[in-house]
């Protein structure tokens, strides 16, 4: 680590090591303020992460006040607005997967200065030749290799050449040879791995920064030793390694081509010899296998074979060499000083025999766990006996109580130890013993149930995959992480060609990330792609094929600038406008380079050292009367184009001519057969007065014969549609800009036009959205881009100021103006013009009755009001209640509705009653009392969804009386009907064949009376009445010229008819009854 600030008196720099190696790197800086560490990893592993730590503290760098960067193997902390505080130790510490951690640590004074700040000599490198992309197939050398400009090139100061595979730090290896000298390095790979596929990096490194380059190398399978059988399988890793056995994983090869693989063998041979053993009978499916039965103190290489239905594959590379040890080892040794600077070292237990039993092993776990079997570790009780100590291990079903000893032939030495063939997703318990030859000690606790992994199979299938371009020979694809990742290990990219069934691997190491750069590919060839998720069980499903997307041609550096005009000139300066290149490069022209030279010298000379970002540049401190020629550099992202042509030569004389200069940037769009809608920019150069209006002049290309479009007006705007063009000629236009004095200096004439509608070539509409009411300028564009956007503007200015909610919306080809907010400011003319095509453009103008049209619709969609085909009308019910209704065209079943008697609502609740039926569309309300009270105005307002309707009615006056007495008639009728006694049938004489005579009638309640009038007959008389509505306690009356008599017999009323039988009719009976 490297501490500086520029305010202090020393710099303390310290370090050390637990596992893997640092180096220390001082730099200094001229900055006050900030605060610099670099931890810099040299050893061949990854590190998990770096924690920093401040006088012991674990540093916050949530905070403002720190920042941390990462760099291809660097670690930076950058402490911004250092002060007193900061003065500290600052330790960073790094933790490896497999060595351990490293740690370096700085003491960070903030003092005021005493020496001077140390100057470190600027190395300036420049990469003269450069290594690209290269793809071999397994077996092949691929060397690496650059030369470099170094200035100044000091002997006893030269950069560092490092280099990196995929951010691993690379160093010399039997697989990796690297070489460096001065101005050049070299990194050779003499035997061609898949292992050795990914990005390399070459970082030049210096005091003041380094200078870097990438490329990628790509390993394709060699033949295979059986036509169709896999690839090599690769990166194989070795871990938990111990006294007896080790275990090993690997990566799957991609099978492309090749039929699906059904399993693995895993092969051993000791060091310093040739002969390799197969560890398993039958293949293995998943990438991962315990290997048992290796003898202590051996070291051993692995490597895997693949196989399919067609056979095995070549072995993959071999490990590198790992020894079968106790990794306690070390621990239990112990040093006893003997005076001196001698030392012994031996074992705990060989300095003293208490000839005991040991204790019991404690912190028994399973720092790993897999599908077979388990790694258990645990803590030694504390031992000092020399007799040797060997553990026993058991096991236990979770839930069964039954302890089976599991090493009861082998004894076990160190306190870690694997135990193999466990049933798949069981819970197992665990405990140990340990024993010397004096006895066995107690068992250690048990674990907590241990269950062991389920087999989850392959990642599910990626997502979508989309592939975007990068440079004429590659492009970057970028997919969906798989749903299921089950473990994922990485992912492998097949590259096809568009139409065809031939795919190819565009890697063939597992990669990690979701983003890749395919290389190697032919320009302008369409492709497409697919992915396949990779886990320890194997390949996923193949995604989805992406997009087809054609390889364009790589950025280059643009044309020349033309055509440079004067603007003005005040007689110590000029302003100067220029044309855009023609061709841009693939990359937009951002910046611009002028240079100047005097008439009739040769040698040209920079005007602007920083770049001009607009084409409109003063070129200040010249001399009056001196005339001057102009070049022009366009640049990119490409670099520097070519120099435009000299300019004419411009005599640097003041302006003092009455009328305006020259107008410029003129651009043109909405090209039609016969029309075309030209833009320019107002003149520099003024004149005495001000810019009044503008003309535009057209001609033939190669005529010297030109037209001017509005002679008749000059247009006060800065854009104007030429029309009367013919179809297919080619056209070019100026503009002259006019005051009170005239007409001044045209423009350049412009790029020839041809008039010709772009094919397909669309209008712009305007329609009122039907659901939202918002006004909407809709456009379809015929040509489409991935880098087209659409550019939305009024008067053809573009629209930047969207604080009235005007929203541009844009999917696929079509582009949307939508006013959210409408009012009359709205008027104009719009235009969209789409970037990346041949000028597809388009235009409407709303005009100020269009508007107010458009708004009208607009506010009755908004407030859409309900149709009815009846206004609110009444009509008095029985009882003389008043039941008020209207009819709509038609309504939902959310419809909603409120009734109002002289602004006041009515309640809808009993004895009132409201409702609606949707089919007809009709709305009721029936109010009980309508008394004189009622009279007035009677309203319903109607809410259904956005629609709403209302409709009234007036009953005042004699309306209201004719109304008021309806339902008062009708109340009085229902309670002298309903409620009171009445006749269903009045009293009439029916005469039967035998000459009897009846009187018959029906009464609805018995207070009533009917009346008969007999005529002289003979006979036996029986009065007969209906009798309605009855209660118990109806009496009833007869009657004889109002002199009440009596019945012969009782009054049956249970029938409701009433008799009055006469025996005998005699003249005398002629009566009324």
């Amino acid at each position: 680590m490297a501490a500086t600030v520029a305010r202090h008196k020393h710099v303390h720099v310290s370090h050390d090591y637990h596992s893997a190696q640092s180096k220390v790197v001082a730099k200094q800086y001229t900055s006050s303020e900030v605060v610099e560490d670099d931890y810099h990893h040299k050893q061949e592993t990854r590190i998990q992460g770096v924690v920093r730590y401040k006088d012991g503290v674990s540093i916050d760098l949530s905070s403002m006040k720190y920042n941390v960067q990462d760099n291809v193997g660097i670690h930076n902390l950058e402490i911004a607005k250092c002060e007193t505080d900061d003065t500290a130790q600052y330790t960073a510490v790094a933790g490896f997967r497999e060595e351990g951690h490293s740690s370096s640590f700085a003491w960070l004074p903030y003092t005021i200065p005493m020496l001077p700040e140390i100057k470190y000599t600027k190395i300036n490198i420049t990469f003269l030749e450069t290594f690209g992309s290269v793809f071999g197939t397994e077996g092949d050398t691929v060397t690496l290799a650059a030369t470099m400009n170094i200035s100044p090139n000091l002997a006893n100061l030269q950069p560092e050449a490092q280099w990196f595979r995929d951010d691993h730090r690379l160093s010399d290896s039997k697989w990796v040879k690297i070489d460096s000298g001065r101005g050049e390095t070299k990194l050779t790979l003499p035997h061609l791995n898949k292992d050795d596929e990914g990005v390399y990096t070459l970082r030049m490194v210096t005091k003041r920064g380094d200078a870097v380059h990438s490329a990628f190398v790509s390993c394709a399978d060699g033949p295979p030793p059986i036509p169709g059988s896999p690839g090599a399988p690769m990166d194989i890793k070795i871990h938990d390694a111990n006294r007896d056995y080790v275990i090993v994983s690997w990566k799957p090869p991609n099978t492309t081509t090749e039929g699906p693989i059904i399993g693995y063998f895993v092969d051993r041979c000791e060091t310093g010899t040739e002969n390799w053993v197969q560890c398993n009978d039958s293949p293995i499916k998943i990438c991962k296998y315990p290997v048992p039965g290796l003898f202590e103190g051996h070291s051993y290489y692995f490597r895997v074979r693949a196989i399919n239905s067609k056979g095995i594959s070549k072995p993959s590379r071999m490990s590198d060499p790992i020894a079968a040890l106790d990794p306690t080892e070390f621990e239990r040794l112990h040093a006893i000083k003997l005076g001196g600077k001698l030392d012994v070292v031996t074992y705990h237990d060989d300095v003293e025999d208490e000839k005991k039993v040991p204790g019991s092993p404690s912190k028994l776990h399973a720092p790993e766990t897999d599908r077979t079997y388990v790694v258990l570790s645990w803590k030694p009780a504390p031992y000092h006996g020399r007799a040797p100590v060997w553990y026993y291990i058991e096991k236990c079903l979770a839930e069964t109580g039954a302890w089976q000893r599991v090493n009861t032939q082998v004894p076990v030495r160190s306190p870690r130890y694997a135990v193999f063939d466990l049933a798949e997703g069981k819970q197992y318990l665990f405990r140990v013993l340990a024993a010397n030859m004096y006895g066995s000690s107690e068992a250690s606790e048990p674990t907590e149930p241990i269950q062991t992994q389920e087999l989850r199979g392959v990642p599910s299938a990626p997502g979508q995959v989309v592939a975007t371009r990068e440079t004429d020979t590659s492009l970057v694809i970028q997919w969906a992480e798989p749903k299921e990742p089950n473990n994922l290990i990485g992912y492998y990219i097949d590259v096809g060609v568009k139409g065809s069934n031939d795919w190819a691997s565009a890697n063939h190491k597992p990669h990690k990330s979701n983003k890749f750069v395919v290389q190697g590919l032919t320009t302008g060839e369409t492709y497409v792609f697919r992915v396949q998720a990779i886990n320890e069980l194997g390949l996923s499903d193949e995604s989805q094929e992406s997009s087809p997307l054609s390889v364009k041609a790589a950025l280059t550096i643009p044309s020349a600038p033309y055509d440079i005009a004067l603007l003005a000139c005040d007689g110590e300066s000029m302003v100067l406008n220029w044309k855009r290149p023609v061709h841009s490069g693939g990359s937009p022209v951002a910046e611009y380079y002028i240079n100047k030279r005097r008439h009739g010298e040769h040698t040209w000379r920079e005007v602007n050292i920083p770049p001009i970002k607009e084409r409109l540049f003063k070129v200040e401190h010249l001399s009056a009367g001196a005339v001057y020629e102009f070049m022009v550099y366009g640049g990119s992202l490409a670099g520097l184009g070519a120099p435009s042509a000299p300019s004419k030569a411009f005599q640097c004389d003041a302006w003092t001519m009455p009328e305006p200069g020259p107008a410029y940037d003129m651009t043109f769009c909405e090209i039609r057969d016969d029309s075309v809608v030209v833009e320019w920019k107002a003149p520099v150069y003024t004149g005495a007065s001000p810019i009044t209006g503008y003309f535009v002049d057209f001609a033939k290309k190669g005529s010297d014969e030109w037209h001017c479009s509005n002679e008749s007006h000059a247009v006060s705007h800065r854009y104007h549609k030429v029309t009367g063009l013919e179809a297919g000629v080619s056209y070019v236009f100026r503009v002259r800009a006019a005051n009170s004095e005239g007409a001044g200096k045209p423009s350049l004439a412009s790029n020839p036009v041809v008039a010709k509608a772009v094919e397909g070539a669309q209008e712009m509409t305007c329609t009122v959205d039907k659901e939202s009411g918002d006004i909407i300028l809709s456009f379809e564009s015929c040509q489409i881009t991935e880098s087209s956007h659409f550019v939305w503007k009024k008067f053809y200015k573009e629209i930047t100021d969207f604080s009235k909610e005007i929203v541009i919306k844009t999917e696929g080809s079509t582009s949307k103006l939508i006013f959210k907010h409408p009012d009359q400011g709205d008027v104009g003319c719009f235009s969209v013009a789409v970037t990346n095509t041949d000028g597809v453009s388009a235009s409407h103008e709303i005009h100020a009755e269009e508007l107010e049209k458009l708004l009208a619709k607009s506010y009755g969609i908004r407030h859409p009001v309900i149709p009815l085909k009846t206004q609110l009308a009444y009509k008095i019910l029985e009882r003389g209640r008043m039941c008020f209704w209207l009819q709509a065209e038609h309504i939902s079943s959310a419809v909603t509705y409120k009734f109002f008697a002289n602004n006041k609502e009515l309640s809808a609740t009993d004895p009132n009653h409201a409702s609606h039926n949707v089919e007809t569309g009709i709305i009721e309300f029936v109010l009980d009392h309508f008394t004189e009270d009622s009279e007035g105005t009677f309203t319903v307002q109607i809410e259904d969804g956005k629609a709403r309707g209302q409709s009234s009615l007036v009953l005042i006056g004699d309306d209201f009386k004719a109304a008021l007495a309806d339902a008062e008639h009708q109340r009085s009728e229902y309670i002298r009907v309903k409620e009171g006694p009445h006749f269903s049938e009045f009293l009439s004489v029916h005469v039967g064949d035998d000459c009897s005579v009846a009187l018959v009638c029906k009464c609805s309640h018995a207070s009533l009376f009917g009346l008969v009038h007999l005529s002289a007959g003979h006979g036996v008389y029986c009065f007969i009445m209906q009798v309605e509505n009855l209660k118990k306690e109806t009496a009833l009356h007869w009657f004889k010229d109002d002199v009440e008599i009596s019945p012969e017999g009782p009054d049956n009323l249970a029938s409701g008819a009433c008799k009055l039988p006469i025996s005998l009719v005699m003249i005398s009976h002629k009566h009324t009854d």
